[in-house]
């Protein structure tokens, strides 16, 4: 009778092994099918810039996620099989990207065009192989297909905002709290920003209006791997750099991050205004060496070799935009390239000329850097620390940041900037 028992169970209890064998199979690959889409959506939605060309770069910066020329994109089944394959017994299928305006839209598929599209719906699907279930009539062709699918797209306004550019300026209009009195975004508005100075002559615009800026203060003076130089040249280059260390002005905020509402800020320590007559301070001269970084990094202006430290292995760090030639004739909806060229700046309720003075971060506003009209980049070197950016909102997702009131500085915002999130 026992062995009439073992005759009959042994088939079974290996059909079960055999059974979960291929389920477990099936889910892991559907896992990494949906972590291949969710890489995918992520880096496209990072490229809604809110320009005719965002759907072709959000496309390309997918593609590039699951690119297995250099061995590192994703993969599936055990992380063997590249993705898109339509050779061999496994294939895979990875759909282009669909672009919406909103969430909603992706459900009922109305697709949006560049300069609308705020979130991407990826879908994948692949072969999965089949062990115990290929003995069966059912799974005769010894494979099934798995699917994976993510939407990812642009967050709510960011409270908080982490890796903007070091940046503030005053606003034209306090009581427009979406634009600032910087107009119209889709306008074209050129603004020449200059550093902060006192007396007269003013600086000289070299495109529309003038607007002073001043450095946010952000010097991590405790920073053992980066001196002074070389944090302002990061700030223009790429942004706030994080640290574990306190923020120098006493706010709860991290140093790499700045938060609306908050009353603490003052300018960096040696970023003090001079005359109009004299030579912008050596803080103004590092951070747009950073800035130019955006057109160019491998032949500096000779203030930038001069003052940054250690700067031709710094400047490496740092790729220029994908176009740089797109000019100030252009409306933004025209411009090419991957966002490098495009800036936070932080607005604040009066641009203080003395470190000791405190300001009221109001909120965020981005423009988009621009060559001089003769095609030439900005002089890091310029007297009066200035270059040509155009107004264009609020339209590039930020890197990081917080749209809930996380350091409790009282935020509630409608517009603004938002960060890349993952929604599925």
């Amino acid at each position: 009778m026992s062995i009439q028992l073992l005759v009959i169970l042994v088939p079974v209890l290996f059909g079960m092994m055999g059974f979960a064998l291929d389920l477990g199979r099936m889910y892991l690959i559907r896992g990494e099918l949906n972590q291949a889409a969710n890489a995918m959506a992520l880096a496209a939605a990072a490229q809604l810039l809110g320009t005719s060309a965002s759907l072709d770069n959000a496309t390309s910066a997918a593609n590039q996620s699951i690119d297995n020329s250099a061995g590192i994109g994703n993969k599936y089944n055990f992380g063997s099989l590249p993705l898109n394959q339509t050779s061999g017994i496994l294939t895979s299928t990875v759909d282009p990207p669909s672009f919406f305006a909103s969430v909603a839209d992706a459900a009922s598929g109305n697709a949006a065009d560049g300069t609308t599209a705020r979130h991407v719906q990826i879908n994948v699907s692949a072969d999965a192989p089949l062990l115990f279930w290929g003995m069966l009539s059912v799974g005769q062709s010894r494979k099934t297909p798995i699917a994976g699918q993510a939407i990812a797209g642009i967050s709510a306004p960011l409270c908080v905002a982490c890796g903007i550019e070091p940046i503030i300026v005053g606003p034209l209009n306090a009581s427009d709290t979406t634009n600032f009195g910087f107009g119209d975004p889709t306008a074209g508005n050129l603004y020449t920003f200059a550093f902060e100075c006192s007396g007269t002559p003013p600086p000289t615009a070299l495109a529309g209006s003038t607007l002073s800026y001043g450095i946010v203060n952000r010097y991590d003076s405790a920073n053992a791997t980066l001196d002074e130089s070389q944090q302002l040249y990061r700030g223009g280059a790429g942004g706030l750099v994080s640290s574990t260390n306190a923020n120098p002005t006493g706010s709860n905020v991290p140093v790499g991050c700045v938060g609306i509402n908050d009353a603490a800020e003052t300018i960096w320590p040696s970023s003090s205004p001079n005359l109009c007559t004299s030579a912008a301070p050596v803080a103004a001269v590092d951070l747009l060496c950073g800035i130019y970084s955006r057109f160019d990094n491998t032949n500096p202006p000779g203030a930038c070799s001069t003052n940054v430290t250690d700067f031709t292995d710094l400047s490496a760090a740092y790729l220029p935009d994908t176009d740089i030639t797109t000019g100030q004739s252009d409306l933004y909806t025209s411009y090419l390239g991957n966002g490098r060229r495009i800036i936070t700046v932080s607005v604040v309720d009066t641009l203080q000329t003395a470190v000791t003075g405190t300001m009221t971060v109001l909120g965020y506003a981005q423009f988009l850097v621009e060559p001089n009209l003769d095609g030439t980049f900005l002089n890091p070197g310029d007297q009066n620390g200035r270059f040509v950016a155009m107004y264009i909102g609020s339209p590039a997702p930020l890197k990081q940041g917080y749209f809930d009131d996380h350091y409790a500085l009282g935020c509630s915002v409608t517009s603004g900037p938002g960060k890349v999130v993952l929604h599925q």
